[in-house]
């Protein structure tokens, strides 16, 4: 049965290459439909968090200081992760910053192993047109998803796109049942789906099973 990460990065900028550095991470692992396990650190970084960000997350400078190094924290989120799949709500946002922050800790993947992130953005975006928009709060009201605490804190971020993946693949396969390939929703197929234009959906199931 497939094990899927799911990360959430709470940060002092919007990109790595900007020079913004996470300031905790959390990971969300799904098995089964369910979730099996979770990890969440703050992490020093030496950088200076701004007052708007620490107004938006709770996350001050005072915390972090007493926060393990980045390094001792990517190390750990690393081994935590392992060979599980990776997911991400707007993966492009945590994915820089998964990789950004494991290269400084001297633990990154060369860039042709880097791994495909599933996104739960994209992929609301191609099954729920309906939403009043895609943000991951709007989300979890409109499904109705349980609530894990304080939005744009790691962990509650983390399991709150847990939840949603979980619906999204419960509504692939209601939708695609006899369509899928044995394996059922696997994390190659989401990803598959979330670069395909929504008209194209049913034939995107179609050709993952024919080439399964």
């Amino acid at each position: 049965m497939e094990t899927v990460a799911v990360i959430d990065f709470e940060t002092t900028g919007i990109s790595p290459r900007l020079g913004a550095r996470a300031t905790e991470i959390a990971v969300a692992l799904v098995r089964g439909g369910h979730i099996v396990g979770r990890y969440q650190s703050l992490m020093h970084t030496g950088a200076w968090v701004p007052p708007f960000i620490e107004q938006l997350t709770g996350i001050s400078n005072r915390m972090l200081d007493g926060a393990p190094p980045a390094a001792q924290v990517m190390r750990e989120a690393a081994e935590f992760v392992g060979e599980a799949r990776l997911v991400a709500h707007n993966a492009a946002f945590d994915r820089g910053f998964w990789q950004a922050e494991l290269e400084s800790a001297g633990c990154a993947r060369g860039a042709g192993q880097r791994p495909a992130f599933a996104c739960t953005l994209l992929l609301s975006r191609r099954l729920y047109d309906d939403a009043p928009n895609h943000r991951l709060g709007t989300l979890a009201g409109w499904h109705d998803l349980p609530d894990t605490g304080r939005a744009h804190r790691a962990l509650a971020d983390a399991e709150t796109a847990a939840h949603l993946l979980i619906r999204i693949q419960r509504d692939v396969e209601r939708r695609w049942a006899d369509e899928l390939p044995d394996a059922g929703v696997t994390h190659d197929l989401l990803v598959a789906l979330q670069r395909v234009k929504r008209q194209a959906l049913g034939r995107c199931v179609a050709h993952h099973r024919s080439s399964c």
